[in-house]
């Protein structure tokens, strides 16, 4: 129970200015800029502090717009400028229970809470305080919201407020929740002490560890900066089995420095598992570093923090992770740009336009030789690395339109498993990687050269994979079967939704089952049944219904 000296020294009002100074400075410099929680000792002081900040945050702002206005440095005043409208955008709320008389009581001691209460009322500040997207960042509390109230974006608690025991775990709660990838713990800034009694209240509601004493919720900040040291010294270490001076390039300036950030990035991209390494190690890396922000102590880790960054960045801008939206979309782009196919084996309607069969893209039109020339002159590993992920983009789009091109998957994968396990040098590497595209090239011809749409071509390797002994007339009848499948299938079959309804499913089946009985004769009773069950699998993965397929451009959606 607080005493009335204590009670006094708490919301003595110069403290609570230093305080409220205090939580604007830190709440913009954080890494992980979460949602925080200002806990004080009663209502009058959650209202004063609400004031006091407010008033702080004003004068920050105003700091920052006249440094936005007198910096040239484009950088900078981007960045200031995110903060300013960051800072303008903020919202932030007093939530108070109420009691009787509460209007005149803190009128008593110098505060006002009418305008707060018709918030408080007439708004679901809890529900806006929940959604991570909601401008409503800051909240000043003194007992509401400290026990079952659960807001994982919550990152921060500026504790002022004497607790223990039970309320004072519920407290720490209110930030341990996980949230993201980028929230590697939360922050407790204690303006009052009151973590001494932790210990006291690890021993009573604490989990017993094995080998004695608590599982502890709470670290000090000085323990996670030097967690981060150790994971520094590790990343040094590992860098330098790999032959790369990480203090050299923080300590060269200009275009030596450029020089040896690419050597670097070079080295790293010697294997695979260096890349995975590096990404890992950053990736803990930078949260943590983040954790601790804005302690000053994060400024001797700024230099190696920034440049870990640096090489990471570089290496997603030559290794970037494929969407899948995106390979849909540069398929469907490709597929409209068609080439026609000459007389087709099957005999025209009258008054039908010629066929149009797609093609994905020419790889053909790739000068080699000008390829070989800048590999042999430039940085190979790096250009090796643009090369196979270029292949992989290409590679992964043949595959989404005919899931027969799986060998190609094989091959390609077989061969940046040798040059990982060290079994080839990486011009060795390239030369085979400029031989796979050119194997590419020819597999994106084979729709063309079979006089084949490439949806028909699908269908057609499904029928004759693995090869069958078989002659030229019954090849003609297996893509007749193919053409004239596709045919009823996207005329009379693939209605809206027909994947979700079961009599439309048994439909696409049969049709299925009823052309496929037209195959040559080579197909026996057991071959058959097989091939319908493929072809009706690849028909339920590739096609949406209404004329909407993994062939079709985005753009149209798909349903």
């Amino acid at each position: 129970m607080k005493t009335s000296k204590e009670y006094q020294l708490i919301t003595r009002e110069d403290r609570l200015e230093d305080i409220a100074q205090d939580i604007v400075l830190h709440f913009m410099n954080r890494g992980f800029m979460g949602k925080a929680m200002v806990v004080s000792i009663d209502k009058a002081t959650a209202i004063k502090m609400y004031d006091k900040v407010k008033k702080y945050w004003d004068r920050y702002a105003d700091k920052l717009q006249k440094e936005y206005e007198q910096t040239a440095d484009d950088l900078i005043k981007e960045e200031i400028g995110d903060k300013l409208i960051y800072m303008k955008m903020t919202d932030m709320a007093v939530v108070v229970s109420p009691s009787q008389n509460e209007v005149e009581d803190l009128k008593t001691k110098g505060v006002d809470i009418v305008t707060h209460r018709k918030r408080i009322n007439n708004e679901d500040l809890d529900e806006k305080f929940k959604d991570p997207d909601d401008p409503l960042r800051i909240v000043f509390v003194c007992a509401m919201w400290m026990t079952g109230f659960d807001v994982p974006s919550c990152s921060t608690i500026y504790l002022d407020k004497p607790m223990k025991n039970h309320t004072l775990m519920q407290t720490i709660a209110r930030v341990n929740r996980v949230f993201g990838e980028h929230k590697i713990a939360g922050l407790i800034v204690d303006y009052i002490g009151v973590l001494h009694n932790l210990n006291k209240a690890l021993a009573i509601y604490a989990a017993p560890i094995e080998g004695g004493g608590v599982d502890k919720p709470i670290l000090e900040k000085q323990e996670l900066i030097e967690a981060l040291r150790k994971d520094i010294n590790e990343i040094n270490k590992l860098c330098d089995d790999w032959g790369i001076s990480l203090s050299e390039i923080m300590s060269a300036e200009g275009l030596e420095c450029v020089r040896l950030t690419d050597d670097a990035f070079e080295c790293i991209l010697e294997n695979d598992e260096r890349q995975a390494q590096l990404r890992e190690k950053n990736a803990i890396i930078q949260k943590t570093y983040k954790a601790i922000l804005p302690d000053t102590a994060a400024s001797e880790f700024q230099p190696i923090v920034r440049l870990l960054q640096i090489l990471t960045e570089k290496l997603g801008s030559i290794s970037p992770t494929v969407d899948i939206s995106d390979v849909l979309k540069e398929v469907s782009e490709l597929l409209d740009k068609s080439v026609k196919v000459e007389t087709r084996h099957v005999a025209k309607k009258p008054g039908e336009d010629e066929y149009q069969a797609g093609r994905i893209l020419d790889l053909s039109k790739i000068n080699f030789d000008k390829l070989r020339e800048q590999f042999n002159k430039g940085r190979k590993r790096m250009l090796a690395e643009q090369l196979r992920k270029a292949i992989e983009v290409r590679l992964r789009a043949l595959y989404m339109l005919n899931k027969s091109r799986i060998n190609y998957m094989e091959k390609f994968q077989q061969l940046i498993d040798e040059y990982n396990a060290g079994s080839m040098n990486v011009e060795e590497y390239y030369r085979r990687l400029l031989e796979f595209v050119k194997s590419l090239d020819e597999e994106e011809k084979r729709a063309l050269s079979e006089n084949l749409h490439e949806e028909e071509l699908a269908i057609y390797d499904l029928l004759l994979n693995p090869p069958l002994k078989i002659t030229q007339k019954n090849i003609l009848a297996v893509k007749n079967v193919a053409h004239d499948l596709l045919e009823k299938l996207k005329a009379e079959k693939l209605v809206l939704d027909w994947r979700k309804k079961q009599q439309a499913r048994a439909s696409v089946r049969l049709c299925i089952e009823e052309i496929l009985e037209n195959l040559p004769p080579i197909f026996t009773t057991e071959i058959y049944r097989q091939k319908c069950g493929l072809v009706y699998h690849h028909v339920y993965e590739s096609y949406y219904g209404s004329g909407k397929s993994v062939y079709t451009p985005v753009s149209e959606g798909v349903c």
